[in-house]
């Protein structure tokens, strides 16, 4: 698969990705609300065997740099029905990228693919809840108080979708 934007490529995860993917998953700030950091074996091994031998999420790369900064599962939930998600390298928050390549894949997903539906989930509740609104996707219910964060307390968890028939190219 690759998708260009303006500002991004978004393509197949490569072996030659790791130290990209390391900058991301190894930083505790970046991975506050999903699990504790990764080592680099475990981002090696995450790349080797889901992010490459399953595809089961792609590399958003920047053009001017060739350099990896964001990492957007997008797999198949059940038939028709795909989840996206998304980690981006921390030095390159708050400047769209994100946005402009999930938007993408969005777009790659219902026009290319037919996709029926398209959902995200997450504990954050401000940066990818605000993500998730900017992508046109809705509240589709808060399950509270559903899993622990990275320091054991319980966090609600914040489930948006968005239909095919919703999307607004």
């Amino acid at each position: 698969m690759l998708i260009e934007t303006e500002r991004m490529i978004i393509r197949d995860f490569t072996p030659d990705d790791a130290a990209d993917l390391q900058e991301i998953f190894g930083d505790a700030e970046t991975m506050r609300n999903c699990e504790p950091a990764y080592t680099p074996e475990k981002t090696e091994k995450f790349l080797r065997e889901f992010c490459i031998e399953k595809r089961g999420a792609m590399a958003a790369v920047l053009k001017e740099s060739s350099k990896v900064i964001g990492y957007i599962l997008f797999k198949e939930y059940e038939t028709s029905v795909y989840e996206i998600g998304w980690i981006f390298n921390r030095r390159y928050w708050r400047k769209g990228y994100a946005y402009e390549s999930c938007r993408a894949v969005m777009e790659y997903g219902f026009s290319e693919r037919n996709i029926h539906k398209i959902f995200a989930e997450a504990i954050d509740g401000v940066k990818s809840v605000g993500l998730m609104k900017k992508l046109d996707m809705r509240l589709e219910g808060v399950q509270r108080e559903q899993t622990d964060d990275n320091f054991g307390n319980w966090a609600d968890l914040y489930l948006y979708g968005i239909l095919q028939s919703e999307w607004v190219q």
